[in-house]
């Protein structure tokens, strides 16, 4: 986890400073993983090829514009609870639990990395939620479940796209 230090101004909200910088760097880690399945999401929708071009081209791009809403979402409650949000590839890439792709993989295995991305957010969201439901934090616990929502539709959607 990170060490991030809180803002010098104090924050009287109802939560520790610990219980706030515990959810924050939850919260960190679910901004990378939401981050790297959008950046994910949106060069599939760039390259994506065969008979399903256009259904996935057009799923891509309205799973990459909602996901990159909900990275502000996500970054400005970080600052909510006094804590600076990670904003760098290195950040990110030190945090999140989604795997790179390498190449440019066949639209199959698109989809297929897809779901995994949209499930892996929806963990990283479960582990965060205990935290923040632990601490008493509603705010979070909310966007936390609104996230999840989202999430476990995207990957419904996908999957279906998987069956024969």
């Amino acid at each position: 986890m990170s060490k991030v230090k809180a803002n010098s101004t104090s924050i009287n909200i109802g939560l520790s400073e610990n219980d706030r910088r515990n959810i924050a760097d939850g919260l960190s880690r679910m901004l990378a993983d939401t981050y790297t399945l959008y950046l994910k999401t949106h060069n599939f929708h760039w390259n994506v090829t065969g008979p399903m071009f256009q259904t996935l081209h057009l799923m891509f791009m309205t799973q990459y514009n909602e996901t990159w809403l909900a990275v502000d979402s996500l970054a400005e409650r970080i600052r909510a609870l006094g804590f600076p949000a990670p904003g760098s590839y290195k950040q990110f890439a030190a945090l999140t639990s989604i795997k790179d792709s390498d190449g440019v993989p066949n639209a199959k295995e698109m989809i297929r990395q897809l779901v995994e991305g949209q499930e892996t957010v929806v963990r990283t969201a479960r582990e965060v939620f205990k935290i923040a439901d632990q601490a008493n934090d509603q705010p979070t616990a909310d966007l936390l479940t609104q996230r999840m929502t989202v999430h476990e539709q995207n990957a419904w959607m996908l999957r279906s796209l998987l069956e024969d």
